[in-house]
């Protein structure tokens, strides 16, 4: 099936079950860019970013709320007013498009190898011959102006009066400026790391990936910060060296090697600790934040099949960047598709923000002297996941059968269970029991049809389990407790099924 057609098909599914709605506000046309959650796409959600939570947390990482809005001095400082621009072309009747996601959306759409031309990092003159060579046009059809313009993606507003502000276009910036205070928590000691879960704007100029590029959007960032010889000195690192992780190098890339070609060499991805020693990763603590990464994204369910990590090669990576690595997931709709960052930062952002508050951020080593701390960084939206989990579960195969699928990882579903009354005459009875869950689980009560069909309707929302109350259990207490992808029935004591559930969600 067509890419083109999947995206419909999903769309349409999630609209449908109340998932993902817009662009919104659909009743005034939508704008691009912005999406409404329905009520089972903000559960969907809000699982995600509880995975989120939870393994920063037992990482070490605390979690931080910074305001959304900053004056310009702040962005100005961070580089953002200056530098945070995107390419743009325009067509021969003057729409505008990004550059780069213009011709993404070509191979794509083609079928061609999107891997085998440098986009990221390219200059206009690079960009504009893949466009030529490739015969590129506007999605109408028109032919593109060759010439390139910048784009500024932040949002302005106004506090007060006359305070000239800008809607955040990310949350790392935002929480690097309280860093006096975060030593002061962690008793000014080294390494320490801090987390921010909110909202983030950019005015895209033609966002048109559906949730992949939007103008308000959900990050998720992790901060860790520590002194540069503590890098190599990385304690956590041992715990993970073994594990292995699907590494696509820069050096890959360019030698033309696919990234299947790295799993024909390194069955499963490849040990960390043999990438320090081929190099292929600077330092202990960089390894350990990419299996972070990568834990993070796991822990979403998320299959490891569908991930890759690449590395930037280096006209791609900032300036001030030591390495920097994307993670990425094969979707069905965009293929691979960039969903986090993994960025070292040296000591750029504490630097740049000392030089314009005027303020020392400074930590305090061992021996006395006074040093910048680095930053590795974690960068992601949780709004590309909560994609992907729909993109790559969603099943349609059984679609003329009435048997629409949505074989989500049971931690992540919206709606955990169900309950069903096998007859409306055990309404009153099963209806009490649903009450009684409700108070642990997001429960769902559906009376309404054949057991069967319900069965269905729980499948398709992605329920992993069922409870149905018959006749039997007014006799013995007990229920009939069904399993989503096996179809497995079982019972189970009603008194024992709150542990049950516990013990197996």
């Amino acid at each position: 099936m067509e890419r083109a057609q999947q995206l419909k098909d999903l769309s349409s599914f999630m609209q449908d079950r109340g998932f993902v709605y817009g662009p919104s506000p659909e009743i005034y046309g939508g704008l691009a860019g912005f999406f409404d959650y329905g009520p089972l796409g903000k559960l969907l959600k809000n699982n995600v970013e509880a995975q989120i939570r939870k393994v920063f947390q037992k990482n070490g990482f605390f979690e931080v709320e910074c305001p959304t809005v900053m004056p310009r001095i702040v962005w100005e400082a961070s580089g953002h007013l200056g530098g945070f621009t995107d390419p743009l072309i325009k067509d021969a009747k003057g729409n505008s498009y990004r550059v780069d996601k213009l011709i993404e959306e070509h191979f794509l759409k083609n079928d061609l190898d999107f891997d085998s031309i440098k986009v990221d990092g390219a200059t206009d003159e690079e960009l504009l011959k893949i466009i030529a060579d490739y015969k590129i046009k506007a999605p109408s059809g028109e032919d593109l102006i060759p010439e390139i313009t910048k784009h500024n993606l932040m949002m302005k507003t106004t506090v007060g009066l006359d305070t000239e502000s800008y809607n955040r276009p990310e949350t790392a910036t935002t929480t690097y400026l309280p860093f006096l205070r975060y030593m002061n928590f962690f008793r000014d000691k080294l390494p320490n790391g801090v987390f921010q879960i909110g909202k983030a704007y950019r005015n895209e100029i033609s966002p048109r990936q559906y949730m992949l590029r939007m103008r308000e959007f959900t990050q998720a960032e992790a901060q860790l910060m520590l002194f540069a010889d503590q890098k190599n000195d990385f304690e956590k690192f041992e715990k993970v060296k073994d594990k292995k992780l699907p590494l696509w190098t820069a050096e890959m890339q360019e030698k033309g090697g696919s990234f299947i070609n790295l799993e024909a060499n390194f069955p499963g991805g490849v040990p960390l600790e043999k990438a320090l020693e081929k190099k292929w990763l600077k330092n202990k603590a960089y390894a350990w934040t990419l299996a972070l990464a990568y834990e993070v994204f796991i822990a979403m369910g998320i299959p490891q099949e569908r991930i890759r990590l690449r590395q930037h090669n280096k006209d791609e990576m900032a300036f001030y960047a030591d390495d920097a690595w994307d993670l990425e997931i094969n979707l069905n709709t965009f293929g691979w598709t960039e969903v986090c960052g993994i960025h070292d930062r040296n000591d750029y952002d504490l630097s740049t923000h000392s030089k314009h508050s005027k303020k020392d951020l400074v930590a305090m080593k061992e021996d006395g002297t006074k040093e910048i701390p680095h930053i590795l960084e974690i960068a992601f939206g949780t709004d590309r996941p909560t994609f992907a989990l729909l993109d790559i579960f969603y099943d349609e195969k059984e679609k003329d059968e009435g048997k629409t699928k949505f074989d989500l990882p049971y931690r992540v579903a919206p709606i955990p269970l169900a309950v069903l009354p096998l007859t409306n005459k055990l309404h009153e009875q099963a209806y009490e029991l649903y009450t009684q869950l409700q108070e642990d689980f997001i429960c769902q009560y559906d009376k309404s049809g054949s057991v069967g069909k319900r069965y269905l309707r729980a499948d398709s929302i992605g329920t992993p389990y069922c409870v149905t109350y018959d006749f039997d259990t007014l006799e013995d207490g007990c229920i009939t407790l069904r399993d989503r992808d096996t179809g497995n029935q079982e019972r189970v004591k009603i008194t024992e099924l709150k542990d049950r559930l516990k013990s197996l969600l």
